[in-house]
């Protein structure tokens, strides 16, 4: 009789809903998470579905005509011109996230450990994002008259008289589009990273400098393989942005440079939609064998 009465206990609990209608527990997981799953359907599986099935369609000046060709593919993967875009745009990522990397710990490292306030952290880390509140184009013109032939950089060595006539490469170059992207992305690696370091048990410096560790020591041993969860959240953020990235290159090259997603934006502008779809294919399999391979060095769940 009890274990019947157990197995009754056990059923009721498995159900929930009024008397009349019996709810299987597991199933209200499910149906709780569909409004996530309609949404997230919507709009992020179904766009990335349709650029598929576009990129396989032929077209014309006229128009678009559904199909199943490989011909996008082939013209995109077949092309010297694609690959050395390809190239250029990672040389631009590596670059990038090399020098946010470099500059993001050390922002975030001072943040964390050198100001002792959290008032004050709070306060340095707002000052940091106040940039950050305007758009994106408007940040990377205003280095335009800081780096032209006549901005401030070159009148001022001139003044100085350490140079005789304005640098050219200062603007309209790569050097400009790296800087510029630079000074859009350098938070997005700064934020993870400034959180990780703020999770670790400060015990264990000490602990490090008892056992007779150095402070490069402490850093190197203690503080980099604690702040990795944090490096690869804002790789990540990094690298996608880079590699999406195209106003950047266009206007701070000023034309002399390509990116992968200048390219498409190029071909969007001139109809070519199959075309721009299937190099949108190819650049999201790349991003996500990047994202795939930082994924692989650095297990980020610690950190979410």
């Amino acid at each position: 009789m009890a274990t019947i009465a157990s197995a009754e206990t056990n059923e009721k609990a498995e159900r929930v809903g009024s008397p009349g209608f019996r709810f299987p527990a597991r199933a209200a997981s499910y149906v709780q998470a569909t409004p996530l799953i309609l949404i997230l359907g919507f709009f992020f599986i179904l766009p990335i579905v349709m650029i598929g099935i576009v990129s396989f369609w032929d077209y014309d000046f006229a128009g678009l005509y559904p199909a199943f060709l490989t011909m996008n593919y082939t013209d995109t993967l077949g092309s010297w011109v694609t690959w050395k875009t390809y190239l250029n745009t990672l040389k631009f990522t590596v670059i990038v996230w090399s020098l946010t990397v470099f500059i993001g710990f050390w922002v975030a490292y001072f943040l964390a450990f050198h100001i002792r306030r959290t008032s004050t952290q709070m306060i340095l880390f707002l000052v940091c994002t106040v940039p950050f509140m305007t758009s994106n184009i408007i940040r990377m013109i205003s280095w335009i008259p800081v780096l032209g032939r006549n901005g401030l950089v070159n009148s001022a060595l001139i003044e100085m008289g350490i140079i005789p006539q304005p640098i050219e490469w200062l603007l309209y170059s790569d050097f400009a589009v790296v800087l510029a992207m630079v000074h859009l992305y350098t938070l997005f690696m700064v934020t993870p990273i400034f959180n990780t370091l703020m999770r670790i048990d400060r015990s264990l410096f000490e602990a490090a400098r008892d056992a007779g560790a150095s402070g490069w020591q402490i850093l190197w041993n203690v503080v980099i393989p604690l702040a990795k969860p944090g490096i690869a959240i804002g790789s990540i953020f990094v690298v996608t942005l880079v590699m999406a990235d195209f106003s950047t290159v266009q206007v701070m090259s000023g034309g002399q440079s390509a990116s992968v997603a200048l390219m498409m934006k190029n071909q969007m502008s001139l109809l070519q939609y199959p075309a721009a779809a299937a190099d949108a294919v190819v650049l999201l399999i790349v991003v996500l064998m990047m994202v795939a391979a930082i994924l692989r060095v650095v297990d980020i769940r610690k950190e979410l």
